[in-house]
């Protein structure tokens, strides 16, 4: 009865424990959007089911071991926010799988994504013939992400009642993150002369933007670090 009892009260206390964790990194942990979020969830699974269940084990060991996890946790979260580059290297990168219509066979094979992989992520996303596919990008989730040729794409307001119809689509290109210029990401098109020609109109410095891309209509979107907003929306 004793072992029973011991058990009950284990695992009351490591539920306890999971609930103040799960409110504290949930909500990064439950989307498994990289590789350490992934690895977290499965070790502190572990954690929980030997803390409440295998009275072999001392529990004060456990929880210490099982804290020291969560802020090893935190801390790299800490550290990849601030740094793209760690960011980088810790959460993986997304994988071109189709650019400008074309299969990137060589892409495929680096992550060992076959062709049943790619026709079935389109068909589940109602894609049934590739050749609507304009980009395809595969996420470090393991989830494609598409983007149709034009013709292929849901009509919008905007088709309806066209005030600046652009047909050409590109892939999205990040280049200011984070306050940093991306340098690998300037092209003929959009070189970094353009965009310093571009900041200058706005009286803008890299540093005070977090973020910076050319949408897919080639247009640029700008996002400050400082928005001004007097009463932002919040709702946690």
């Amino acid at each position: 009865m004793h072992v029973v009892l011991e058990a009950v009260l284990r695992t009351c206390v490591a539920y306890f424990v999971l609930m103040v964790v799960a409110l504290w990194i949930g909500k990064q942990v439950n989307s498994h959007t990289n590789y350490y979020n992934f690895a977290l969830a499965i070790t502190i699974g572990s954690f929980i089911a030997n803390m409440g269940f295998d009275t072999n084990l001392h529990f004060m060991p456990m929880i210490a071991s099982f804290i020291a996890l969560v802020l090893i946790y935190f801390f790299l979260s800490l550290i990849s926010a601030n740094s793209r580059p760690f960011r980088k290297w810790l959460s993986g990168q997304p994988t071109v799988i189709i650019d400008n219509g074309k299969i990137l066979d060589g892409n495929m094979k680096k992550v060992r994504y076959t062709l049943d992989d790619l026709n079935q992520q389109l068909r589940e996303q109602g894609i049934f013939d590739i050749f609507e596919v304009e980009y395809a990008l595969l996420e470090v989730s393991g989830k494609l992400s598409v983007l149709k040729k034009t013709q292929y794409q849901n009509v919008s307001k905007k088709d309806i009642y066209p005030t600046n119809l652009n047909e050409n689509v590109i892939l999205p290109k990040e280049l200011i993150m984070d306050g940093k210029v991306v340098e690998k990401n300037f092209n003929h098109n959009f070189s970094k002369q353009w965009l310093e020609h571009e900041l200058k109109l706005r009286n803008l410095q890299p540093e005070a933007i977090q973020y910076a891309v050319i949408s897919s209509n080639g247009s640029l979107f700008l996002d400050l670090y400082d928005d001004h907003l007097k009463s932002p929306l919040d709702t946690e």
